[in-house]
């Protein structure tokens, strides 16, 4: 049980990874040193699916690692 819940993690590691990178934006030099955005955008289409289901991924991780804690 404890091997399927290390592999579960990592996949879920792995993916969880992938799709921030996904989102990454090039917000340029200036969110460094705090300018702000001048425009105001709301999620739409693909990229508010991939920010929910960056949400579900990591509540997986999460979840899966306090089983994991839990059963070793």
């Amino acid at each position: 049980m404890q091997t399927y819940l290390n592999i579960a993690q990592i996949v879920l590691a792995v993916s969880l990874i992938l799709i921030i990178l996904l989102q990454v934006r090039g917000g340029g030099l200036g969110g460094i040193f705090g300018q702000p955005d001048a425009v105001y955008r709301t999620k739409r289409g693909l990229e508010k699916t991939m920010f929910q289901l960056t949400i579900v991924l990591a509540v997986l991780f999460i979840v899966i690692a306090i089983v994991s804690l839990r059963l070793s």
